[in-house]
C-alpha cells in the first residue's frame, strides 16, 4: 500500500488552514503521515501566527510557508514562483479556500450585493483557476491538484446562499482545467465533505441542525470527521487514483444519495 500511495518525500502545497479544525489541517495531518513534505500557504499575518502555532504543537519538521493572497494575481504568482525555485517540484495542490461577506451569508439570498457575489466567486473559484496556473510550469513531473466543496454546490442549502453558487462555479472551473492539465498528467478532482466544525460553518445559519439532519438521514448515520476527508484527499493525491480526474467525490457518511 504504502508503494500504491507513493507520497513519502513528495512536495504538496496545502492551502487554507486557518486552524486546528479547518478541512486542511486535517488533510495535512493525513499527508504528513504518509511522509510527504508540507508546504503551507497562509494570506494574513494572523493566520501565519496560527499556523506557526499549529506546526509548534504537533512537532511538524521545518516546513515551507509561503504568503499567498489569492485575489491578487501577482501574489499567487510571487507565491508558487518561490515555491517553485525552493522546492523544485510540485507534486499535489490541496486548494481549500473559500469565503464570502458575512453579510452575504445572512438573509435572503436574492439580496446578495453585486460586489459580494463577484467577491465569494473570486475567492472561492477563480483562486483554484490562478493558483492552477502559477503552480503547472513546477509541477514538471504531473501530479495532482484536490479542491474542496460542498453539497451545496449541487442542491439549494437553506442559508448556504452566495457560497453555493461559488461552490457550483468551483466544481465546473475544476472540471474545465481537466483539460489543460491533463495534457501534463496533472488531475484535478474535488471532494464535496459533509459539514465539519470549521471556522468557516459558524458563519452558515442553522449549521447544528444541518449536522442533526445527517445523523439521522445519512446512511452512514454520523457525521464525518476531518481524518475521514484528509484520508479521502491523500488518495486522491496519491498513485492510487491516477486513472481519476474531473469527478466529485463525495464525503459525507452517503448524505448526498438521500432524498
Amino acid at each position: 500500500m504504502e508503494d500504491l500511495l507513493k507520497l513519502k518525500d513528495k512536495n504538496i502545497v496545502v492551502m487554507g488552514v486557518a486552524n486546528e479544525r479547518s478541512i486542511a489541517w486535517g488533510v495535512a495531518q493525513s499527508l504528513h503521515k504518509a511522509g510527504a513534505n508540507l508546504i503551507f500557504t497562509y494570506r494574513l499575518e494572523r493566520s501565519l501566527g496560527k499556523l506557526t502555532q499549529l506546526l509548534e504543537k504537533y512537532n511538524y519538521p521545518s516546513c515551507m510557508v509561503v504568503q499567498c493572497d489569492v485575489n491578487d494575481d501577482e501574489s499567487v504568482q510571487k507565491a508558487f514562483n518561490e515555491i517553485g525555485e525552493k522546492a523544485g517540484v510540485i507534486h499535489g495542490i490541496v486548494h481549500s479556500v473559500a469565503f464570502a461577506h458575512a453579510e452575504d451569508l445572512k438573509g435572503d439570498f436574492i439580496d446578495t450585493s453585486r460586489e459580494g457575489y463577484a467577491f465569494a466567486q473570486d475567492t472561492s473559484a477563480y483562486s483554484l483557476v490562478a493558483v492552477s496556473k502559477a503552480a503547472r510550469p513546477f509541477m514538471t513531473e504531473g501530479g495532482s491538484v484536490v479542491t474542496m466543496s460542498y453539497l451545496g454546490a449541487a442542491r439549494a442549502i437553506p442559508g448556504y446562499n452566495v457560497m453555493g453558487i461559488a461552490k457550483a462555479a468551483l466544481e465546473a472551473c475544476m472540471r474545465y482545467l481537466t483539460f489543460d492539465l491533463g495534457k501534463d498528467n496533472i488531475r484535478v478532482n474535488a471532494i464535496s465533505a459533509g459539514p465539519i466544525r470549521t471556522l468557516a460553518a459558524k458563519g452558515v445559519p442553522g449549521f447544528n441542525e444541518i449536522m442533526k439532519t445527517i445523523e439521522e438521514k445519512a446512511p452512514l448515520k454520523k457525521n464525518v470527521t476531518q481524518e475521514e476527508v484528509g484520508d479521502m484527499t491523500l488518495a486522491l493525491l496519491s498513485h492510487l487514483s491516477r486513472g481519476v480526474t474531473g469527478e466529485v467525490i463525495y464525503v459525507d457518511s452517503g448524505y448526498n444519495i438521500v432524498g
